[in-house]
């Protein structure tokens, strides 16, 4: 049986860290998720301001894509961890050859233990192949998180990191992590629901030029937006002028960090529409905004007119 739609206040933010790095908030259905371990003087503020929008004191969960210091900075995440208290850590299942590794691996644990001691309930959970490979088969036009990858280990660290689509709201992010192999890029691109149900993308590694950041990977898995992180410097040019030429080619809306935070949020009903804000850098005021329609509701609908009409040829509706 198909899902009905629901109305779910839903919202993401990505946030402009002042430095090479990504954070973003998803908060739907009540749960409040940060991807990546990141938060500097410049993300603070927005930060707490979303969580007390979202009537949040604290992140139900933290999940963290890379092992790279500019998705998970010890020093930050032991501020993360300290401050926003965490019920569920994803971390990356891969191994690392720095010191950042074996610092925030250490970090996390600890406070797993620790908060456990202190009788509350904390999942620290290593993402790698063993545990995607034993996860149910994902849902069609369902609202319950799907893990793609890392599905088996490759040479590269970046390619083992996590590639996840958030889908508990009204709509759909995918998070790509640092992945560039094509061989991943072709996998995900053969992946029935990833291919339907992305509302936004966020770009893998940061819009750099690669495998998946590539115009045959956009026209499959046709994103309505891709979000790339950028300081305002953009000192790595992020993202390609090779990615933004695939980007416009594909029809996919880009927005960046570059200018302040990229705020995306439901609307009305929270079934239907969403709308993406653009803000100028530590302000409220807004660079650009635009209004796009949810995916889920879209093939929702379209489903449940599909199946009345095949049970009833011709009906209109009741006048």
């Amino acid at each position: 049986m198909n899902p009905e739609i629901k109305s779910l206040w839903t919202r993401f933010r990505a946030y402009q860290l002042g430095n090479p790095g990504s954070s973003f908030s998803y908060f739907a259905d009540n749960h409040f998720t940060l991807i990546e371990a990141r938060l500097t003087e410049k993300s603070l503020a927005s930060l707490a301001s979303e969580l007390r929008t979202c009537g949040k004191t604290t992140i139900d969960s933290l999940h963290i894509t890379s092992w790279d210091q500019d998705h998970c900075d010890f020093l930050e995440l032991q501020e993360i961890l300290g401050k926003l208290r965490p019920s569920r850590i994803e971390y990356p299942g891969y191994v690392h050859d720095s010191e950042n590794y074996r610092n925030c691996l250490r970090e996390i644990l600890q406070y797993q233990t620790g908060r456990r001691k202190a009788g509350h309930q904390v999942t620290a959970q290593r993402i790698d192949p063993p545990y995607v490979n034993g996860l149910e088969t994902g849902v069609s036009l369902g609202y319950r998180d799907i893990l793609y990858h890392p599905k088996q280990e490759f040479a590269g660290s970046n390619d083992n990191s996590t590639v996840k689509l958030f889908r508990r709201g009204m709509f759909n992010v995918a998070s790509l992590g640092d992945v560039e192999h094509a061989n991943i890029g072709s996998m995900l691109r053969s992946c029935r629901i990833l291919k339907s149900e992305v509302d936004i993308l966020i770009l893998a590694h940061h819009g750099s030029n690669n495998a998946l950041n590539s115009k045959k990977f956009f026209e499959t898995i046709r994103p309505t937006i891709a979000i790339c992180t950028s300081d305002y410097d953009n000192q790595y040019g992020h993202p390609h002028d090779d990615v933004k030429g695939a980007l416009y080619e594909a029809d996919v809306r880009l927005v960046t960090t570059k200018t302040g935070d990229v705020l995306i949020e439901s609307m009305d009903n929270h079934r239907k529409h969403y709308v993406v804000t653009n803000f100028q850098s530590d302000t409220t005021s807004v660079s650009s905004q635009k209004v796009y329609e949810s995916k889920k509701f879209r093939l929702l609908k379209m489903n449940s007119d599909t199946l009345r009409n095949r049970a009833h040829p011709g009906f209109k509706g009741l006048k």
